[in-house]
């Protein structure tokens, strides 16, 4: 299992070792011993998601209130999605910048996204299954969203799916109506970045 530190801090991209024959597959998607050493602390598992999307839908950008947040373990199950972290931590150096990774049933590669940031997905395939191992219980009065088609973000989501027709983006009426980045920041709803850093660092604590 080998981890990968994305240009946004906090978020990792994870990458298992598959081993294959003529049965089909294993692999270990996730390891607690990896993932602490890597991160710094345990994954808290509160609840785990399964979405089922079809081709071209997005989902986000959403996140929470810290404290506790919901950092996220993302897995593709089926099919294909570009996975999307957004750094939305107020005074944060890379406030604004947002990374991605294609997460598929081929390599089988997963994101974690720590406390504190945004996370969307595309959909690249009909039927596609996603996973979510989650450090917090879902909260509707403390969950929010940006609008993942914010031009000042300027996300670069797809256009085709994994066969080479054109994508049309599907949003839910939630993640249509969401403010945008800099609408979101007036109205005082985003993470501020000096407080889920100290956050951050008593789950750290918490395992030692």
């Amino acid at each position: 299992m080998k981890f990968r530190e994305l240009s946004v801090p906090g978020a990792w991209e994870v990458t298992p070792v598959i081993h294959g024959d003529a049965r089909g597959a294993f692999l270990e998607a996730y390891k607690a011993d990896a993932f602490t050493d890597v991160v710094g602390h345990a994954l808290d598992l509160r609840q785990v998601n399964t979405s089922v999307s079809a081709a071209g839908v997005i989902r986000g950008v959403h996140f929470a209130d810290v404290p506790p947040s919901q950092a996220k373990y993302v897995t593709c199950l089926a099919g294909a999605i570009l996975d999307v972290v957004v750094d939305i931590r107020v005074g944060s150096p890379t406030f604004g910048r947002w990374d991605t990774v294609l997460l598929d049933d081929v390599d089988r590669r997963a994101v974690y996204l720590s406390e504190g940031l945004g996370h969307a997905f595309c959909s690249l395939e009909d039927g596609t299954t996603v996973q979510y191992l989650c450090s917090a219980q879902f909260a509707p009065a403390r969950e929010h969203g940006v609008h993942p088609l914010d031009p000042d973000l300027g996300i670069t989501w797809p256009t085709y799916d994994r066969q080479g027709r054109p994508l049309t983006p599907q949003l839910s009426t939630k993640d249509d109506e969401a403010p945008s980045l800099a609408e979101a920041l007036a109205a005082g709803r985003l993470p501020r970045y000096d407080e889920v850093t100290a956050f951050v660092a008593t789950l750290a604590t918490s395992t030692t």
